[in-house]
């Protein structure tokens, strides 16, 4: 039977587990019958109370209490402690009858405390999984950083797992795509290329650039708009997010100038948030650069990125190039600094001002504008590679990166949505409303004050949240 080849490959051990985490019921059924030799052990059991909303942070232990995934894994030494130990004398009964003095005393745990803002949380996980089932799309990730310290205030996935069922712990359920999978940014990128281009002194905002017809023949590549916007300036290139006029500025810059600066906001290296399996994502610097090369990563291609690389970068926009670590856990004191990038301040603060226009009427993703609030931020619309060669014109992987409030930046949420099919796939159709939905819940619930009146989104232009309090205070005098 299978309990005597048990017995028999154990032989040596001093007892052997039949079953593990019984039932109450089959407990009593066992005790009632009496049969020497079989024990029962009480054993405690981890609990995720938010289950599946935190999951692919928290992750899970094995029946054991050994981290498998996530924090649990990443701190499963601090989380679990040091055991200690006595020695003893027994006699033939198998009584203790000394003990050693030298004893070395356990060391419990130690409590950790996330970054995580739970209700910002909820809500990042209800909005993309439901545009996940509304574009019908493959996977999705969201991740929302605070500007300030470099906290992960919210990171979900989708699809999820429920930790404290087993059965639903499969691989591609639990596998932390915002950190883990890498992808190419698209259009994304291009507030970098814009940055670099000012850098370089060979343009300014206004530089007019004349992307034709809508399309450009770059040796034997064609490369493409959505519509052809024949002679605008550098803001408008942005705002339209035309890859013409992006590849254009890209081959008159200096040859490592786009690399240089696509590294120093942090692409091809590792955030800083310990987590394990993180990607760097893919920035080589090549020997010769062609000009080929230099036009498709100005636009996102040819290189990938994380979603929680793309968050942060972000965030080193907001904070003017002073670029932090993500942290995971709550932080007791200041942010450590990783430095700065190789952009003027002066040029950040141009860029920021074009990155406002993508989300007004004109823009890419006017359906990421937020009542009250200025929004600066940015769309991407990448075809995915085909597994035949080049690209294909089926499937995309859309995403928006923006922070608010512009004034004094708080905030910043990355949106990817991978391979979307119905419904649209445009990174401002797709991605844009989950931004919006999450980063006008997370202003509100933080108390973060509006910065614009320009939006007219209730009374004479004031915006919705002072409406809702001189509503309450008529409420009160009533």
């Amino acid at each position: 039977s299978k309990l005597y080849k048990d017995l028999i490959k154990n032989k040596k051990r001093s007892f052997v587990y039949l079953k593990r985490r019984i039932d109450p019921q089959l407990k009593e059924q066992i005790k009632a019958l009496e049969i020497s030799g079989i024990f029962i052990e009480q054993e405690y059991r981890r609990y995720y109370p938010a289950a599946q909303i935190t999951s692919h942070v928290v992750g899970f232990t094995n029946i054991d209490g050994k981290g498998l995934e996530g924090i649990e894994l990443i701190y499963d030494e601090v989380l679990t402690g040091k055991p200690g130990h006595k020695r003893v004398i027994r006699n033939r009964l198998g009584q203790i009858i000394t003990i050693d003095e030298n004893q070395l005393q356990p060391e419990p745990g130690k409590d950790l405390y996330l970054s995580l803002d739970k209700r910002i949380q909820y809500l990042a996980y209800t909005e993309l999984k439901q545009a996940i089932k509304k574009h019908n799309a493959k996977s999705g990730s969201l991740v929302a950083l605070d500007i300030t310290t470099g906290e992960v205030l919210a990171l979900v996935n989708q699809p999820g797992f429920n930790p404290n069922n087993i059965s639903d712990r499969k691989a591609r359920k639990y596998k932390n795509r915002a950190m883990t999978d890498q992808f190419e940014p698209g259009s994304t990128m291009k507030p970098f290329t814009i940055m670099a281009a000012l850098q370089s002194k060979r343009y300014a905002p206004s530089t007019m650039i004349d992307t034709g017809d809508g399309w450009y023949m770059l040796g034997h590549r064609t490369i493409k708009d959505t519509h052809a916007y024949g002679k605008i300036d550098v803001s408008t290139v942005l705002q339209k997010s035309s890859n013409v006029g992006t590849a254009k500025i890209a081959q008159n810059l200096p040859d490592e100038l786009l690399w240089d600066t696509f590294s120093s906001f942090g692409f091809g290296e590792d955030t800083g948030s310990l987590f394990y399996g993180e990607t760097l994502g893919k920035l080589n610097k090549p020997y010769r650069i062609s000009n080929i090369a230099k036009a498709t990563i100005s636009y996102g291609y040819g290189m990938t990125a994380s979603a929680v690389q793309l968050a942060q970068a972000y965030s080193t926009i907001a904070r003017q190039g002073e670029k932090l670590p993500v942290n995971l856990l709550r932080l007791d004191e200041g942010p450590l600094k990783l430095g700065q990038t190789n952009i003027s301040s002066k040029n950040i603060k141009r860029v920021i001002k074009m990155m406002e226009t993508v989300v007004d009427t004109g823009g890419t993703a006017p359906n990421a504008n937020i009542p009250g609030y200025r929004v600066a931020g940015k769309t991407g619309t990448a075809k995915k590679a085909s597994k035949s060669g080049g690209y294909t014109e089926k499937s995309y992987t859309a995403s928006f990166v923006g922070f608010a409030p512009v004034s004094n930046p708080k905030i910043v949420v990355a949106v990817v949505v991978d391979d979307p099919k119905e419904n649209g796939f445009y990174g401002g159709v797709v991605a844009g409303p989950v931004f919006k939905k999450v980063m006008s819940g997370a202003l509100r619930l933080l108390n973060i004050s509006p910065d614009s009146v320009k939006h007219k989104t209730g009374v004479e232009g004031i915006p919705e949240q002072i409406n809702l309090k001189l509503a309450q205070k008529a409420l009160a005098l009533h």
